[in-house]
């Protein structure tokens, strides 16, 4: 629609500000507008005749335009639809040009921009000249169209039926991809015949190109058909040669893989895939990628040692030297392994069970797995699977996808060179699982015997036998690990080691090993075992011996700098000397100090990396009956101090407490290192211990720690990881353990070793644990209720009587 005569020209109007674009008299665009004042100038152009000024900013970046941020010609244009975009709080705006304007002054700002505008009449001399423009500028237009496959051919016609040049012009700059600023000359050119010019200019070159794009594509074309003619004649030639009994280029490869397809011991069904490759191999053309992806593939199949198998050899006398030489103590340990090799030598097909080591960090996992290996002869082959996310490291990628291989397992075996080698599949608790799968899902195959056998892996598609391999698991702790795989796992726990196992430890294979590796000898660095002491007790807190290996690493740095530089010839190390070389200590035996006020109470925890232990400090404050709880306590936990609270709340009379205290004080507890998340029931025991003393004025025994859950009855109910707390206790110190009593089982597994120097107690209820725990008579202020100086203190409380437990050393 073309607008001929007269049209409503308002001499004020609102205006539009256009970044990156220009609207042409005539045509019709679509704009998207979000600015605040551009909004508030449609709004505005609605009330009125839908009639708004457009003008192009001309510099786009200009986020608050002023009239002398826009171009001086623009377009009156009619708004003929709006639609509101919710999602984006924008609006499209469906404009028409009109005609050619110019502003000659802003008359508002705010909220929305105005101006006057005049209507400069364009400059049009009906003559030949610009009757041959017009035909010119149409055959070009017709021309571009003929060109362009992206033009429909309906456009062919709409120019045809255009017959002045002024809106011709304009409707083909508005729909041709030119500069902007190209774009907003042709606008501002007021001459039909200069704009035809500039027009006719344009479309000569964008037709050109269209005809140099035409010569490229036919160039292109008639290179792939001389390739397709080059492959159909290198067909007849290789059909040629077939004939004449001659092989040349990609048939060495194909006679290399049919000479080790034919020495190869594959089982049947893997050389049947494999000739069938093969075959597909010899017609594929060596450039194309078909033929690396084919290749690849043989060579895997050729490579897996299908059949390859190392004879066990199995001696019970040499398999237990070897582990003794390799680890210290782990006595249960060792036994469950040997009682293992002794049934596979006996049963050599047994599916036995997939053994799981769970124990913390340092304490010799991953080298017992190698010690099994050794014992039984066969090859090892450590595969971390901490962080994995992807199923496909388990069972490998399809041949579909580019780079493709097979999985983890399968690339182990062709790495070890047998089937049946020892795997050791280190941090089982630490798989992931996200988008791309759950590789914890597909280690279900891999570890149960009773599929195993015929394990198929995505990229060969091919079921090879896992049963003959001994898979070895370790990781941290079993919660994490999820519940079909742990179903599939003989759990053996590894303990942590006590300060006595450590200097053995140091002194048989840490120091010398370190200094081989240091280029020292004992003779050049003597260290004293008061050193080792000094270094276990103040320098490491942990349950395996990483730490420890460390500042053994730091001792023997320090003695080859100061033999290395000449200052010396030999070192001596002891527990004077320990602190120049390791500087200040880093943990201290502070039990002591911590319980001197009644409050604070010491128990026992369970750690991913062994045991430790904590203390749980309680304060009391003028308040309203709260119980305050901080240290990053889990749900658990803060439920077992609540349980703790109310069963004191229950005895107050029996502990001569005043009930009072409850609803005039605040009672505040807290356990330390309070970044570290803390949670489980069997911080119970210590709870009500630290509330009790806190209360009554009676200090909790200095040398005393405990575990137990609690329950609001005052039972004490049976708890976990005995033995890693009993170790956690031992190395801070503690002389005097409460343990409930249905964990006296738990004792008798402990070794001697581990409780000599410690006194046990054996607690069935509360009353137990608050007469071994605490001191006879208080030792520090209580809460009385009305205040202090009006009330006499009450007497100390009495001995609680024991209902139960028993007691052993």
């Amino acid at each position: 629609m073309f607008f001929h005569g007269s049209i409503k020209k308002p001499k004020n109007l609102p205006v539009l500000a256009l970044r990156n674009a220009v609207l042409f008299p005539n045509a019709i665009a679509p704009m998207a507008v979000g600015r605040k004042f551009s909004l508030a100038s449609i709004d505005a152009a609605l009330e009125e005749d839908n009639l708004i000024a457009i003008f192009t900013q001309i510099d786009p970046d200009v986020e608050n335009p002023v009239g002398a941020d826009l171009h001086q010609c623009g377009t009156m244009a009619k708004i003929l639809k709006v639609m509101d975009e919710k999602h984006s709080g924008t609006k499209t705006v469906l404009l028409q040009g009109m005609a050619r304007i110019r502003h000659e002054r802003f008359t508002q700002m705010t909220p929305y921009m105005a101006a006057e505008v005049d209507y400069p009449e364009e400059v049009e001399v009906d003559d030949a000249e610009l009757e041959a423009l017009a035909k010119k500028t149409k055959e070009l237009a017709l021309q571009v169209i003929q060109h362009s496959p992206n033009i429909p051919a309906e456009a062919k016609q709409f120019i045809d039926e255009i017959q002045d040049v002024g809106p011709l012009c304009d409707l083909i700059a508005a729909n041709m991809t030119i500069p902007l600023e190209e774009k907003i000359a042709i606008l501002e050119t007021m001459d039909v015949k200069a704009r035809a010019r500039r027009i006719g200019r344009l479309l000569s070159n964008e037709l050109e190109m269209l005809r140099m794009k035409k010569r490229i594509d036919e160039e292109i074309r008639g290179e792939l058909d001389k390739n397709q003619k080059e492959f159909y004649l290198r067909k007849q030639m290789d059909a040629i040669r077939r004939e004449l009994g001659e092989d040349e280029g990609g048939e060495g490869d194909v006679e290399d893989f049919r000479k080790r397809l034919s020495e190869a011991d594959l089982p049947d069904e893997a050389r049947d895939v494999a000739e069938k490759e093969l075959k597909r191999l010899q017609r594929i053309p060596p450039s194309s990628p078909e033929h690396t992806v084919s290749h690849n593939y043989l060579e895997w199949i050729l490579d897996l040692p299908w059949r390859v198998t190392t004879e066990d050899h199995i001696e019970l006398e040499e398999a237990e030297t070897i582990l003794n030489e390799d680890s210290y103590g782990l006595e249960k340990v060792k036994k469950r392994i040997l009682e293992y090799l002794a049934v596979r030598k006996l049963k050599p097909d047994m599916k036995g069970p997939i053994l799981c080591l769970i124990g913390p960090p340092g304490v010799g996992k991953t080298s017992l797995g190698s010690s099994v290996a050794r014992a039984m002869g066969r090859k090892f082959h450590r595969m971390s699977l901490g962080g994995i996310h992807d199923e496909a490291e388990i069972r490998g990628h399809r041949r579909t996808y580019i780079g493709s291989m097979p999985g983890r397992i399968l690339q182990a075996l062709k790495k070890v060179g047998t089937n049946n080698p020892v795997i050791m599949l280190d941090e089982l608790d630490k798989i992931g699982a996200d988008f791309r799968g759950d590789p914890s899902s597909a280690l279900l195959e891999v570890l149960d015997p009773e599929q195993n056998f015929s394990f198929s892996d995505n990229y060969l598609q091919i079921p090879f036998d896992l049963s003959q391999v001994l898979f070895v698991g370790t990781a941290n702790q079993v919660d994490t690990i999820p519940h079909a795989l742990r179903d599939r796992l003989e759990i053996i726990e590894v303990p942590g080691y006590t300060s006595e196992d450590k200097i053995i430890i140091a002194n048989n294979h840490l120091i010398p090993e370190e200094l081989e590796n240091h280029g020292l000898s004992s003779d050049q660095v003597s260290i004293h075992e008061d050193a080792i002491n000094k270094v276990i007790d103040s320098y490491t807190r942990e349950a395996g011996v990483r730490s420890l290996k460390r500042c053994i690493q730091a001792i023997c740095r320090y003695a080859a700098r100061n033999i290395a530089g000449g200052h010396t010839e030999h070192v001596e190390v002891t527990g004077e000397t320990i602190y120049e070389i390791l500087g200040p200590v880093r943990f201290f035996a502070e039990v002591a100090e911590r319980t001197a006020l009644p409050g604070v109470a010491t128990g026992m925890a369970w750690t991913p990396a062994g045991g430790d232990i904590l203390f749980i400090e309680s304060m009391l404050m003028e308040g309203n009956g709260k119980l305050i709880l901080t240290g990053k306590l889990g749900e658990v936990m803060q439920e077992s101090a609540k349980a703790a609270l109310s069963y004191i709340r229950s005895k107050a009379a029996d502990f001569n407490i005043d009930p009072e205290v409850f609803q005039k004080y605040d009672i505040h507890v807290h356990i330390p290192s309070g970044a570290i998340p803390k949670d489980g029931p069997s911080a119970g025991v210590t709870l009500i211990t630290a509330l009790t003393s806190l209360l009554t004025g009676r200090k909790v025994s200095s040398d005393v720690s405990m575990t137990g859950e609690l329950t609001l009855r005052g039972q004490v109910l049976q708890v976990g990881g005995i033995k890693e707390k009993i170790l956690a206790a031992k190395r801070a110190g503690i002389k005097h353990i409460l343990l409930p009593e249905k964990n006296k089982g738990d004792l008798e597994e402990i070794p001697e070793n581990l409780r000599e120097g410690v006194n046990f107690d054996f607690i069935a209820n509360i009353e137990d644990a608050l007469n071994i725990a605490l001191e006879p008579t208080p030792s520090g202020p209580r809460p009385m209720i009305p205040p202090r100086h009006q009330t006499p203190p009450p007497p100390p409380p009495a001995q609680v009587p024991p209902q139960g437990g028993g007691h052993a050393h």
